[in-house]
């Protein structure tokens, strides 16, 4: 009776055309729910633990020339023995993953996405932020995004009718993104520009199904936020464009910078073989960061929201040193190689630069605000090479409609600016270590199938 039932479902439902839809989307739908969930926790636990660092910073300051070296050399070990694959931003790892998804070697998709990598993640970038690290949790959650939709993938019944599982990771990616900036429309476009060459008509049903439903979930529990709220601007004369040019041009060739850097770090830091070697390394840079914000003081530590928000809504000139400080801070803590996002990090370096431009240049305090955002969508742009990702991020932020094209402008100019640094992001050359990696991992230990 069980069987004759099961046939019955298979022919009527699972394999009629027009049911076969609607039942591609439910693991999609579970999937996304998970996501949003999880990205709410993960966002609370975020704060706990950044308001952590700091409390350790304003109410024992010596203290973190002891706690930051100590945290930032606990966040590497965590992944050093537990996942070294969940290091780092997260973004690299789901990009490596969509490229081997739906080829001869997708059972590496495993070592790039587990939930084991995922509780590694989240406890690496917790630890480091407790030593008071510059690190965001966007990249993060795109690759424990990502791992959700892999696991619900792993679990769908295999008479079950499915879409591809490139296009289920794409969809985490998407999801991921839009929970964690609550920027639906900057997770669409993120996947198209960043995460797929592919046209979106393939899976547009699939990207904006998940990016509503998490979105939806995450709003649930923290409401219908603005990740920055509602900075003032002001109608922006067209005879000033030349200075949204020449700011978006800094920033982003800034940004590009940044990211050279941090290769050359990363380069420098894997020359050191043995586990004693990594840990003098790591305690040198826990000190230099301690050092650091114990003169700048609390604005140099975590993601840099509360950065971004003094920048743009207190009436109070920004310091000369935010920059270098925001800029070192998040080197420093991301070449330690424990978990954790330049996504934000990124955002609140262009901001310091933004307005520390406006003051150099002697422009008008008028415009300050819309030039800072302009700031900000450059460097990210020089980081993630993704100008258009960066410009709707931006604007769904702050819903400032009005200076669209000024947004658009910044990204372009400033992609164009990075490329004279580097000819790819800093999340493309990072995805090539992985596949490289796991590739010669496969040729010397071949993965069972």
């Amino acid at each position: 009776m069980r069987t004759r039932l099961g046939l019955f479902v298979k022919q009527k439902i699972l394999d009629n055309p027009n049911w076969k839809v609607p039942f591609q989307a439910i693991p999609l739908w579970v999937a996304s729910a998970l996501t949003g969930l999880v990205a709410v926790a993960y966002e609370h636990l975020f704060k706990l633990f950044e308001h952590g660092g700091r409390f350790i910073l304003e109410e024992i300051p010596y203290l973190i020339f002891l706690t930051t070296p100590l945290f930032f050399i606990a966040s590497w070990a965590l992944t050093e023995r537990f996942a070294p694959n969940a290091k780092g931003s997260g973004i690299p790892q789901l990009m490596a993953a969509v490229d081997l998804a739906g080829t001869s070697q997708n059972k590496l998709v495993s070592h790039l996405l587990s939930m084991r990598i995922a509780l590694v993640k989240i406890g690496s970038s917790l630890t480091l932020l407790l030593g008071g690290g510059a690190i965001g949790r966007e990249g993060p959650t795109l690759q424990i995004s990502g791992s959700i939709f892999e696991m619900v993938y792993r679990v769908i019944p295999s008479n079950w009718p499915r879409v591809s599982e490139r296009i289920m990771l794409i969809t985490g990616g998407a999801s991921g993104l839009a929970a964690a900036f609550n920027t639906p429309l900057g997770g669409i476009v993120y996947v198209i520009e960043e995460l797929t060459k592919s046209h979106i008509a393939r899976f547009r049903t699939a990207v904006f199904s998940a990016v509503i439903i998490a979105g939806m979930v995450a709003q649930n529990f923290l409401g219908a936020y603005l990740y920055l709220g509602y900075p003032h601007l002001v109608s922006f004369p067209f005879w000033m464009i030349w200075a949204v040019i020449l700011i978006a041009f800094i920033s982003g060739y800034a940004g590009a910078g940044f990211t050279a850097l941090l290769l050359k770090l990363g380069s420098f830091r894997r020359q050191f073989q043995s586990r004693i070697g990594q840990v003098g390394f790591i305690l040198i840079l826990g000190l230099l960061f301690a050092t650091m914000v114990f003169f700048a003081g609390p604005m140099g530590i975590g993601s840099g929201k509360s950065t971004i928000n003094f920048i743009l809504f207190e009436d109070t000139m920004t310091p000369w040193y935010l920059f270098p400080v925001r800029f070192l801070g998040a080197l420093l803590s991301f070449s330690v190689g424990g978990a954790g996002g330049i996504f934000a990090t990124s955002l609140s370096s262009g901001a310091a630069l933004g307005s520390w431009l406006v003051g150099t240049l002697n422009l008008p305090l008028a415009h300050h605000n819309l030039l800072v955002l302009v700031s900000m969508i450059a460097f990210l742009t020089g980081v993630t090479r993704t100008p258009f990702t960066a410009s709707i991020l931006v604007l769904e932020m702050t819903d400032r409609h009005s200076a669209i094209f000024y947004f658009l402008l910044a990204g372009i100019i400033g992609n164009l600016a990075a490329g004279f640094i580097l000819s790819k992001s800093f999340y493309e050359i990072q995805k090539d270590v992985y596949l490289n990696a796991l590739k010669t991992l496969s040729k010397k230990k071949p993965i069972k199938k």
